[in-house]
């Protein structure tokens, strides 16, 4: 494969990926407005439903790492969906102090209403066209994807340019 056709790939799989990432927070938005909830009310209900989907929980502090809030937004955020009935806080551990946020059956049902029919249709129609080895090879990409960014997340931002 020549550069140019490299570089022709390249830049269709970032601007895939990038597309991939508007369409999934409009999503989180429609979902936000079909609640009747702030955007970041929704994608912080999104963490913990994808918490709990995999057979974890999240502590507020984990949240307000995933969702970039600080410790006192993240309270008040949880304080919103907590009196809207969407999450409870329990203390689950020997540690009294580490409190695990849960989400309640409605809000379950809820999300399932909205993004199973999405769901569906990705897994019949997108991943049955593919074989299992590609598949494989296509999380296993998306894993070194997710790695690097993270690491360079991780790394301190460039200084800030002057724009005067």
């Amino acid at each position: 494969m020549s550069q140019s056709d490299a570089r022709d790939r390249y830049e269709r799989i970032h601007e895939g990926m990038r597309a991939y990432g508007a369409n999934y927070r409009e999503f989180t938005r429609r979902f936000a407005n079909w609640l009747g909830l702030h955007s970041t009310d929704a994608e912080a209900l999104i963490e913990i439903l994808t918490a709990e989907e995999r057979g974890g929980t999240l502590s507020p502090a984990r949240l307000s790492e995933r969702i970039s809030l600080s410790n006192s937004a993240t309270t008040a955020l949880l304080n919103r969906l907590e009196h809207a009935g969407h999450i409870v806080r329990s203390r689950e551990h020997d540690d009294r102090r580490v409190i695990t946020l849960r989400s309640t059956p409605r809000i379950h049902t809820l999300a399932n209403d909205f993004f199973g029919p999405l769901g569906a249709k990705v897994e019949e129609s997108v991943m049955g066209k593919y074989s299992p080895e590609e598949l494989r090879r296509f999380e296993a990409f998306l894993a070194d994807v997710h790695a690097t960014m993270t690491a360079q997340l991780a790394e301190p931002a460039p200084p800030q340019p002057r724009l005067s």
